[in-house]
This record gives structure tokens, sequence and C-alpha cells, in this order.
């Protein structure tokens, strides 16, 4: 007897995908909404908005065209992608930093729905286009018209090879000048607006202070959104992120403090391993917050007691946003810290730390909630571009550590292995570790002093669907 073959169309496969990314009506997951925060400390001389324009087709009502704007001159600087498809809002976002040297910046525009990636000339065109025109809200305005050109910095995240819907977006750019406000609300709709597959918005602030007398008893500020949740592995990733502060800072510190903030931040998680064309980390700078105008702004002075707590404010203020890229990772069911311990250098470190953070057979294993430390034994073993001395078997341990929250906390440390020989490890006690949503894998080189820390999620069955399914 004959065998039929039933071959299913690809329009009735759509039919019956799941998905796994964002609710299509915008909501937030239960589990996510301890993140968003109820209220903030934001910035003087900051206004934002989120602004909807109908990028996707599909968005009717969602907020996609962020603004972020200074009332007066800042002083900025990016970090941006390493992909050598470069985007066009990164090129012209580059040009733009470079033609002002980091000085004079009003605002940042960014759309999500469409990344205006490998999008050519015209690409270039619109990117321009979008720079030129919030350019032009200022000089509409009151503020004394800037002859240097361009003075605002352009984003843009989503499917890549598309062009932009640009005259829907030019045109809704008034509007989105015109909505500007200060508060909370409209600083958490402007972090919702940059969003594409994440599942919440990320918004954090904070207050602090500088030590030298210049900066005694005042309080600056410092907030910062950010947005990604697949496409994520260093050098960035398809990750977008605004820091403003009121604090005064020059161009040139502001560059240095900034890039070595993201590198022990967004440049230290991963999700999947992908660098994207669009990654750029932006700051602003300006002065609001001074005392007087002739309160001297930070300079890049790295023995300076402000550039130092500057420093330090500003890495633990990136790492704990960069993070919350991290927990929406998509289709993520845990969030890991790595530290690798006593090595030669930090670069060894780090580089030991990322291919742990990266590995798909460390992140499968986690899911599965499975203990199997020879997954992570075997990453360290394989890292590339690390000093000959880096990893001695003898002298490696590996060990899972209850996060701070974890209900195991109280147990603490799972010692799995000791200076390369392999504990009997207690299976009931690693399921236990297993099942909560945080843990740290700690690596013990015992070959130097330097360490690392790198943050990263799983591999789920979800990731795949997702990603699968993402043009469809």
């Amino acid at each position: 007897m004959a065998t039929s073959h039933f071959s299913p169309s690809r329009s009735m496969i759509r039919t019956f995908i799941r998905h796994y990314s964002a609710p299509i009506d915008s909501s937030i997951p239960a589990s996510k909404q301890k993140y968003i925060p109820s209220s903030g400390t934001y910035p003087q001389g900051f206004k934002v908005s989120g602004t909807h324009v109908g990028v996707k087709p599909s968005n009717k009502s969602q907020p996609d065209l962020a603004f972020i704007t200074s009332d007066r001159p800042a002083f900025a600087a990016a970090v941006f992608t390493t992909n050598k498809f470069q985007a066009a809002p990164v090129q012209v976002s580059k040009a733009v930093l470079e033609t002002r040297g980091g000085a004079g910046l009003r605002s940042i525009i960014i759309n999500s729905g469409c990344a205006n990636a490998v999008t050519g000339t015209g690409g270039l065109e619109d990117a321009r286009a979008m720079s030129e025109t919030a350019t032009a809200q200022f000089q509409q305005s009151s503020q004394p018209e800037d002859r240097h050109g361009a003075n605002s910095l352009v984003m843009s995240t989503g499917v890549i090879g598309q062009r932009l819907p640009i005259k829907k977006i030019l045109s809704k750019i008034s509007t989105a000048y015109h909505n500007l406000a200060d508060d909370h609300n409209a600083w958490l709709t402007t972090a919702k607006a940059i969003c594409t597959t994440d599942t919440f918005p990320k918004l954090l602030s904070t207050t602090f202070t500088l030590p030298s007398t210049h900066h005694q008893g005042v309080e600056y500020r410092l907030a910062g959104m950010t947005k990604g949740a697949g496409m994520i592995h260093p050098n960035m990733a398809t990750l977008l992120g605004v820091l403003c502060t009121d604090a005064p800072i020059s161009a040139p510190a502001l560059k240095s403090l900034l890039t070595n903030a993201v590198n022990r931040s967004f440049n230290s998680i991963s999700i999947d391993g992908d660098t994207s064309t669009n990654d750029t980390v932006a700051m602003l700078a300006n002065g609001a917050a001074c005392p007087s105008e002739d309160t001297p702004p930070i300079h890049d002075d790295s023995k300076s007691e402000d550039y130092q707590a500057m420093s330090a404010v500003l890495t633990d203020f990136s790492q704990r946003l960069s993070q919350l890229v991290v927990r929406d990772g998509e289709g993520a069911t845990k969030f890991v810290q790595v530290t690798v311990r006593n090595a030669t250098s930090h670069a060894d470190a780090k580089a030991i730390a990322s291919t742990i953070a990266r590995s798909p057979l460390v992140k499968t294993a986690l899911y599965g909630k499975d203990a199997n430390w020879g997954r992570i034994l075997c990453a360290i073993g394989y890292t590339p571009n690390i000093s000959p001395d880096a990893v001695v078997p003898s002298k490696t341990n590996v060990s899972f550590v209850p996060a701070s929250n974890s209900n195991t906390k109280d147990e603490g440390v799972l010692k799995l292995l000791v200076n390369g020989e392999p504990e009997s490890v207690d299976e009931e006690r690693a399921a236990r570790l297993l099942q909560d949503e945080d843990l740290e894998i700690e690596v013990d080189l015992g070959t130097g002093k330097e360490e690392a820390k790198y943050w990263f999620c799983d591999f789920s069955h979800e990731y795949v669907t997702i990603n699968g399914d993402y043009r469809t």
C-alpha cells in the first residue's frame, strides 16, 4: 500500500508557531515586573519622550521613537560595535562626534522596529536626515543657532537589511520634541520606545557625590536606559544604551570613563555569542547640577580623586544596567555570573570567562539543571589567545556559588574541582542550587592575582523558536 506524504505550506507552518518574545500586546510578564522602577531620580536639564510612529506596520500604538535631549549643549561620548558591517546610524553618530569633538551635543534620536543596517547610501541619507531633523528642533527654539553641524546622535534597532519608513519617522520628530518631559513616566516611556524583542523596559537612575572641595555638598544624578535581548555578545551586540548625567565631565574624560565602564559591563555580557551591526552605548554630560559656572569639570586624569570616584560610580551603574539585558535574554531561564579569579592577567581572566559564557554546552547544561562541570573545564581549556601559563590543570578550581538571593545561600559553596582533582558532587545539593534563577560560577586559576567577571544566561528551546521565527 502506497504511503502518502503531507508537506505543509509555509503559511500553514506559521499558524502553529509559538512566540516566546515580548507579548503581542506589550504586556510585561509577571516575573519581570520586579525589574521595572516605580520612581527615579533623573539628572537636571534633561527631557525625554517616547512617541508612536509605527515603524513596523504591525505596531499600532506602542512608542517606537525615543528622544533624549539636554536643555544646554552637553559633552558626549560613545562606544560602538566592532562589526565590520556597521549600520548607517553608527556611521553617522561617529561622524557627528568626530566633527564636534564630543562637544555641543543636544540630543539622541532613536527608532526601534528597523535597524537601518546594510541599507547602502540610502540608509546613510536616512540616518543623517534623522540627526539633522532632531537638530532642527533646537534651532527653531529660543536657543541660539548652532553653526557647527548636526548636534544629535542617532540610533536604530530592529531587522537588518530593510530601509526605514523615513518620511513617517521624520514627520514625528517634532511631535517627539513637543512631548518632552522630565518625570519618571516620560523616562519609562522612552525606555519602552527602544525595545524590540525585550519583554520589559530597562531603566535605572541613581545619585552620587564627588569628593573634591569643588563639588562638596552637591548631589549629582545619573540615569540610563538600554535595550537588548538577543544577538548579544561583546563587543556589544543588538544593544543600545543611553546614559545621562548632570555632572560636569570634559569630553576626553567622558570618553575614557565610558570606555572603561563599558569594558567591564556591556562588553562583559553574553546571551548568544553574536555581535550585531548597530550596537551603541552613548553618554551625555551637561553639568546642569554644577554649583557655579566656575566649577571645574572632571578631567581625563586617572589619578584625580573625582575621576576615580566617577569611574567607580559609572562602572557599577553600567554593570547593573547591562545585567538587565542578560535577565531579559531571549528564552532565558537562568542569570549566571562567572568569576575568574587569581589569573595571570585581567585579559586572560576575561577571555576565559567569556569562553565559558558563550559555550553552548555550558548554557544548555544550565538550562537542563545539570551540574556538568566538565563542560566548564573544557571551555577553560580551549580558551584562545591567552598566555601559555594562564591555565595550569593542577591549580585549577571550579565551584558553584549560591547567589545572594538564592534559596540555598546558607548551604555554602559547592566545590566541583579542587586543584585539578574532581570532588564527589552531592547531586541532590546541586539540583537544589540549579533550581534557582540566579547562579554564580567561580573559577580559581591559582596562577596570578587578576580577576574578571562575566554575566550570561542559558540556552533554551524558546531561544531557538524566537530566532527561527524572527522575520516571519
